[in-house]
This record gives structure tokens, C-alpha cells and sequence, in this order.
């Protein structure tokens, strides 16, 4: 067996289906960010049980921590308490993103990881089977509800030899989003074997797992081994580990080759994660700004190695760089090295351990500006300024180009730093919250921004609408339901944060649609790729979008749409695509039949006279689901 296989034997998925066979995977641990995690609390709330039944279920306030208004804080405040009433515990705002956080202190190699977050898969770096979700599908898990998903292909990335100086575990991911592209890992599982992923640290390898999401995998993992319980140890946590590897024999769908000893400084160039040339292609490149940071890359030795590059020197006034520890822990550690003093005498501007400018949260670049950051995705105008170029580096090229206000290959600096990892890693209980064993007597506050859930409609005899909007391949969640500072603080909000969808795109869309009473939206290749945020279902739902038609679609994302009640339409062939336009009228006849029962079946379009083919890759239980009008609906109707 190779690892995942093995996991999923431990978890009593036994034998081992093909590849695309649903299956039903119980889940260990669940995690939760405040940007999804009220609406999936408000989900499970609606369950009706009176405590989580998962091992773990963690809520961390990471996200929306930016309190300009009383917006975000009331969210924490319901997250702070709702947590105590029902069982979670509770990461506060300030101490840490998730994904950092997770690893650092409850990761555990072998178990399973639900999380309502795209970049879950970063606990792969430890072993775990760590999978990202829409915030329904962990409310279920929190519920002790299996997670069904199909069975994926399983890739060796097969690595070799050892990173040269100055190159990162960053390049090693965008070496492989370059070879795999941002739609290549659907469906399918990356599994780092060989006698190169043994010389990578755990850090190292949750930077490679994080990015996985970007590729569309469902997950990536390492095995535990020496280096995996070398890390253990360090957090106080060595009674956790267990070693768990492929067996020399196991069998792969396909082998990736990588020699870690030929890889150089990479970049992703904007707007797309795949769109990676080499450091020395951009050398000379105007930079305006250098963000360092992120579930991707804020770890102690991200950090410190930046701290060991600017030390006693002064970055450019033309340059803004920005620092974001990941958790309190390496905020801690820089502290007391001193290297937080380096930063900050360097000209660094430090920011709370938070996503912060990932999200675009804060630090948007100027205006037509190039911004070069260690983070894990550059849509456009996911930074937060519309017209800028977003690059993806490592932490060593981040430097490098901070330093000399350009572009810059870190090779040319001379001896790389060597950071030596902590035998012993500071614990920081300030900030993580435990439930009581009696939550019972816990009140849930609730600020008046938080609305109640909405619901799907159950489909019926018909279904029919106009095409509010033809989008092309690679559609983002960003695109769908955009991010930022004003927008993330209307999460719990459905009425309200329905108002953005396509804002980016399409500024009249919402209007469109509720003028029209909802209708069909039609895209290309890749529909809904990127995070996992369900709000980019939820809202279209609100406005009465009641069906996807697109060439393909992300994982995540298809799974949200039929969470609530929205048909995804596969064209039975993508030249289809250009016999509908934007305003033409389609029509699905006995939708109920067809969804409950066939595999394919016409739209007709009222504008042209033509029939369109589509299909519906569907198992039993998603049937059930999307006839329902959605999960929750049919969760209800189970319990009566």
C-alpha cells in the first residue's frame, strides 16, 4: 500500500476501491477559520446536537481579524462562545493562522483533518490525511458524519538529492505547479516519497502540502518518520508520533521525478500560481512592495532566515516590506533570538500572526504596483488592488528582492544562512481556549450583522432561467465571491455579502440577478478553483442561481454548489460552450427524473431552438443531496 492507502485502512475503508468510487471517510479532526467558520457553526447549530462528536474540532480566528468596524469582532465573540457551548476549542485572534497553528499543537500523524479551509492538506507535512471542505461538509464532520468524497489517483512525487543553497521547499511546489498546472491535481492525491523528502523538515513539507491546493489535489502528504518525530518532540507533543511510510512496493497512478539538487529560485507570475519562470528571467523587475508571511510560509525558520538576510542592512524607501509570523510561538522565538529586532531595525513593518494580506486583509499594493510575496495565490485583485501584479516566491527570493528594491536571485548573496531548528519549541497556551466539560449553560451571542442560514430549494418538476453570466476556464472563488477588508466582514450575512458575487467580473451581476429571479451561470474549464470559501455557492443560491453549466469544475467547489441545491452542468462537449450566450433562456425538463435518476440529459435553449447536451457526474448520496435542495435540507428530513 502507499501511505494514503494505509490511512485509509486504519479508518476501515477496506478493501481499497478504484478510483472514483465514492467513499466514506470518518474523520478525526475537524478545523474552522472565522471567514467560514460562523457560517459552519451556524450549521451545525441548525443539526440539532448537543455536542461535537469529533475527536477534536478547532475554531481559529485567523482571517477577518481587522476590526474596523464592530462587524468581525461579534463574530469572534460568537465563535468564542459557541465553541464553549458545544465542545471546540478556541483559537483567539492575534495567536496564529490555522494551518501554522494545527501542526504546531494538534496535528497527529495517521489521523484524518476536515477543515473548512482550502490549505488543510498543509497537515500532510505531519502525516496526516488533511482534506479542505466547504464549512457544510465540516459541520457535518463535527456532527460525526463521514465525509464522501470519490476515491482519488494517488501520484508519487518522487524526489531526489537535496535542495542547493538558497533554494526553498517554495520552489519545490512551484516546480511542480509548473509540470501539473492549477487544474492538473484534480481528483487526485500527491504523495512526497524518495530519498529527497527524507532531508526536508516538517515546516519544509507543510509549505510543499499547503500549495497542493493549488494544484486542485485533494490532498498531499509526507510520511512520518525521524524528522516527524524530531519536530514532535520539540513541540512536547513525541507521544503523538507514529511512523508511518509506503511500502517498498506500493503502487502509484503515475511518478513525478524531481531532483532537488537541479532546482533553482522559481516565481509565479500574476495572475495564475502555475505561471512560474525562473528568478533569473524577472532579475531587474521594480518592486513596490515584499510580503513575507502566510500559512505558506511564517514559520521559524522562514522567518529567521529572513531575519539572518537583512541583518544590519536597510531595506529600500522605495520598498514596503511586511512581516507576518505565523503564530505566537515564532513570534515568540524571533523575540527572544533577537532576530525580531533585525526585522524591525532592517525598516520591516510587522503585522499580528494572521493571513492578513493573503486575503486581502490590509497591505494592498499600490496601484498598477508589483508585489512579490511568499503566499500561495495571486488572482488577480486577490491582493486587494485590482490593477496589481502579484509574484510568488520564497522567503530567501522575498529577501533578496526586498534588498535590492528589484527582482533578485538569492544565489548572488554569497553563503546561504544556516538556521538551526529548536530542540525545544516555546508552548504557548495564551490564546487557546478549552471548553468546559459542560457547555450547556453557555449563551451564544450573536451580533446583529449575523443573519439566519438560508436554505436551498428542493428541485421540481422544472427548472429555467436566463444566462446571467458566460465566464471563461479558470474561474476563481475570488472571482465568484471576492475577499477584502469591506467584503469579508459580511460572512455571516448571506442578504448582504450576496451583494459582491462577481463584483469583480461583473459589477451588475447581483442586481441582474435578482431582477431576473435568479437563472444559470455558464464557464469553461476549472469553475470555482482556488478556496474553499462556500459563500461563493451560499450567495448565488441566495440570488436564485439554480445551476452551474461548465466544462469542469473544482473539487471543492462542485461539492459546495450541490451542498446547496445547485445543479453542476457538465457540457457533453465543450464546443456546446459556444451555442449559448449571455441573455439566452435555458430550460431543464423533468429535473426532478433526471437528477434522481439519469446521467445525461438535454437543456433546451428558448433563444436559439437548440438542445444543449449536458451531464451530471453524480453518486447515490449526491443525488439525494441536490434533489433535497441541499445538504442541510436533507439532513432535516432524515431526522423526521
Amino acid at each position: 500500500m502507499n501511505l494514503f492507502e494505509k490511512i485509509l485502512s486504519h479508518h476501515g475503508i477496506d478493501p481499497i476501491p478504484e478510483p472514483g468510487t465514492p467513499i466514506r471517510l470518518p474523520i478525526d479532526q475537524t478545523l474552522t477559520q472565522d471567514a467560514t467558520g460562523t457560517m459552519a457553526c451556524l450549521q451545525f447549530e441548525a443539526l440539532g446536537i448537543d455536542k461535537v462528536k469529533a475527536d477534536l474540532a478547532v475554531s481559529y480566528v485567523d482571517h477577518n481579524t481587522l476590526q474596523s468596524g464592530f462587524y468581525n469582532f461579534d463574530d469572534h465573540r460568537f465563535l468564542r462562545t459557541i465553541a464553549a457551548k458545544y465542545g471546540m476549542v478556541f483559537s483567539e485572534p492575534g495567536n496564529g493562522i490555522c494551518h501554522q497553528l494545527n501542526v504546531e499543537r494538534f496535528g497527529v500523524p495517521g489521523r484524518t483533518l476536515l477543515g473548512s479551509d482550502s490549505h488543510t492538506p498543509t497537515g500532510g507535512g505531519i502525516g496526516m490525511v488533511a482534506i479542505g471542505a466547504g464549512g457544510l461538509d465540516v459541520a457535518m464532520a463535527m456532527a460525526g458524519e463521514p465525509f464522501t468524497l470519490p476515491m482519488p489517483e494517488v501520484v508519487s512525487v518522487h524526489l531526489t538529492g537535496q535542495l542547493p543553497a538558497w533554494v526553498a521547499a517554495k520552489d519545490v511546489i512551484l516546480e511542480v505547479l509548473r509540470r501539473e498546472t492549477v487544474k492538473g491535481g484534480v481528483g487526485k492525491v500527491y504523495e512526497y516519497t524518495g530519498p529527497g523528502a527524507a532531508t526536508l523538515s516538517v515546516t519544509e513539507r507543510a509549505t510543499i502540502t499547503n500549495m497542493g491546493a493549488e494544484l486542485g489535489a485533494t490532498t498531499s502528504l509526507f510520511s512520518s518518520d525521524d524528522n516527524t518525530l524530531a519536530f514532535l518532540r520539540a513541540q512536547g507533543r513525541e507521544d503523538v508520533w507514529t511512523r508511518l511510510e509506503p511500502d517498498a512496493d506500493a503502487k502509484y497512478s503515475r511518478v513525478i521525478e524531481i531532483d532537488l539538487s537541479k532546482l533553482v529560485p522559481l516565481a509565479a507570475c500574476p495572475h495564475m500560481p502555475d505561471l512560474v519562470k525562473e528568478v533569473r528571467e524577472l532579475e531587474g523587475t521594480q518592486v513596490d512592495q515584499v510580503v513575507i508571511g502566510s500559512c505558506t510560509n511564517s514559520s521559524y525558520k522562514d522567518l529567521a532566515t529572513v531575519a539572518a538576510m537583512v541583518r544590519g542592512k536597510r531595506i529600500p524607501p522605495e520598498v514596503s516590506l511586511v512581516i507576518a509570523p505565523g503564530s505566537r510561538q515564532v513570534l515568540t522565538m524571533l523575540a527572544d533570538s533577537g532576530e525580531f529586532t533585525d526585522l524591525i531595525k532592517a525598516g520591516a513593518r510587522i503585522m499580528e500572526c494572521a493571513c492578513g494580506p493573503c486575503i486581502g486583509m490590509g497591505q494592498a499594493p499600490p496601484s498598477g504596483g508589483v508585489t512579490v510575496r511568499t503566499m500561495n495565490r495571486n488572482f488577480k485583485g486577490r491582493c486587494g488592488t485590482k490593477d496589481a501584479g502579484a509574484y510568488l516566491v520564497s522567503p530567501e527570493t522575498a529577501a533578496a528582492t526586498a534588498l535590492a528594491g528589484k527582482f533578485a536571485d538569492p544565489r548572488d548573496l554569497g553563503d546561504a544562512p544556516r538556521i538551526s531548528l529548536p530542540e525545544i519549541y516555546p508552548t504557548q497556551e495564551a490564546g487557546i481556549v478549552y471548553p468546559p466539560e459542560d457547555g450547556s449553560g453557555v449563551e451564544i451571542l450573536r451580533g446583529p450583522n449575523i443573519k439566519p442560514l438560508p436554505l436551498g430549494k428542493a428541485v421540481g418538476r422544472k427548472v429555467s432561467g436566463e444566462v446571467l453570466l458566460k465566464l471563461p476556464d479558470n474561474i476563481t472563488t475570488d472571482d465568484i465571491m471576492p475577499a477584502g477588508t469591506h467584503i469579508l466582514s459580511f460572512r455571516s450575512n448571506i442578504p448582504e455579502i450576496s451583494k459582491y458575487v462577481f463584483s469583480l467580473v461583473d459589477e451588475g451581476f447581483s442586481a441582474r440577478a435578482k431582477e431576473k429571479q435568479g437563472g444559470f451561470i455558464v464557464a469553461g474549464e476549472n469553475y470555482g478553483q482556488g478556496s474553499s470559501r462556500e459563500h461563493a455557492a451560499l450567495a448565488p443560491m441566495h440570488l436564485g442561481i439554480r445551476g452551474v453549466i461548465a466544462a469542469s469544475f473544482a473539487r471543492i467547489h462542485r461539492a459546495n454548489l450541490i451542498n446547496f441545491g445547485i445543479l453542476p452542468l457538465i457540457f457533453a462537449d465543450p464546443k456546446a460552450l459556444d451555442d449559448v450566450s449571455q441573455g439566452d433562456v435555458l430550460t431543464l425538463e423533468n429535473a426532478l427524473e433526471n437528477i434522481l435518476e439519469k446521467d445525461s440529459f438535454d437543456l433546451k435553449n428558448a433563444a436559439t431552438g437548440k438542445t444543449i447536451p449536458v451531464r451530471i457526474d453524480l453518486n447515490p448520496f449526491e443525488r439525494q443531496v441536490l434533489s433535497a435542495g441541499g445538504k442541510l435540507n436533507w439532513y432535516r428530513a432524515q431526522q423526521n
